[in-house]
């Protein structure tokens, strides 16, 4: 008689193994979270040693935030994070497409890779205090270009809101373009070198294969990379904070939403900090949902797919013979 063996069923520990994570979401992100929007109805703040609420208010927070210098810090926002990510972006798609062009045979490509990752490893509070020195009125910039005879006196740097928009524009691109580097050139080495050879056969010049092949096959990497760098953007806090002392100077043209938030904070103003962070969630969600439509696959039926299939084919092809 054949004996019947339990089978174990080890379907249920995939769930055991992810409980730990839910378990942490739930009890340090998605309960502060719901928090966050109900103390943004509430008038909740300390005055002095007396604390005043938490008294329901409606939408007056939200009222009382389109009212205060909001937009204005909004609007620096943007132009710090458009001055810093556009040539980020356009450095690190450069970089990527010549470290993967196999035609350079470029040596030493691990070395570059931890080189321009470098920087990213640094705490941006240090990055900071670093470029505060160096580009201080007493600092050794001054100095080397007083010593050159290129200037006849000493640049405040950090006194207009070009030089100081600038700097901290500066130090996010050193930052961050050697990680968005590393992740386009894995994007760019992912894809079958197969379409390349064809298109070469077919005639294709460098440029029409970059438009034409490598920006639509590494879409999904750019729109991550475009929805982490606004969420990134938005929460840009460090380096303004400590560049210019948590003040925004000069005239408050680098004060930053995320700074503005903070100040609501340290004055125990929670109700209109959890009104700030709804707004910027909000902001958030629009800007990645356009930025996902506008790099989404626009191949529906298939064409475009089933022509470099064809292509990809015609190649083997003419190899084979």
């Amino acid at each position: 008689m054949k004996q019947n063996k339990k089978r174990v069923d080890y379907s249920r520990w995939g769930y055991y193994f992810i409980l730990p994570f839910f378990i942490t979401y739930f009890i340090f992100s998605l309960i502060p979270l719901l928090d966050t929007i109900r103390f943004s109805f509430f008038e909740y703040f300390r005055s002095g040693i007396r604390q005043i609420g938490p008294n329901f208010v409606g939408l007056k927070n939200y009222q009382a935030l389109l009212e205060s210098d909001m937009l204005r810090y909004a609007s620096n926002t943007m132009i710090l994070w458009l001055l810093g990510f556009i040539p980020q972006i356009v450095v690190a798609m450069l970089l990527a497409v010549w470290f993967t062009d196999k035609r350079l045979k470029i040596k030493g490509l691990q070395f570059f890779k931890v080189v321009m990752y470098l920087p990213n490893l640094i705490m941006a509070s240090a990055f900071a205090m670093m470029f505060f020195a160096l580009f201080s009125t007493n600092g050794p910039v001054n100095s080397i270009l007083l010593n050159l005879g290129w200037i006849n006196q000493k640049i405040d740097f950090l006194g207009t809101p070009f030089g100081t928009r600038a700097m901290i524009a500066f130090m996010n691109f050193l930052m961050w373009f050697g990680n968005t580097a590393i992740i386009l050139m894995a994007a760019i080495l992912g894809i079958n070198e197969e379409i390349f050879e064809s298109a070469e056969m077919d005639g294709c010049t460098p440029l029409q294969k970059f438009f034409h092949i490598t920006l639509p096959l590494i879409r999904p990497i750019l729109a991550y990379t475009l929805i982490t760098a606004i969420i990134g953007g938005l929460q840009m806090f460090d380096v303004p904070q400590i560049l210019t002392n948590g003040q925004g100077s000069p005239n408050r043209t680098s004060m930053t939403l995320i700074m503005f938030l903070n100040s609501h904070l340290k004055s125990k103003n929670y109700g209109m900090a959890g009104a700030l962070s709804v707004y910027l969630f909000i902001v958030s969600g629009i800007l990645c949902y356009f930025v996902y439509k506008m790099l989404e696959e626009k191949d529906p039926t298939g064409t475009m797919r089933e022509k470099a299939k064809q292509s990809r084919k015609k190649g083997v092809l003419t190899n084979a013979k």
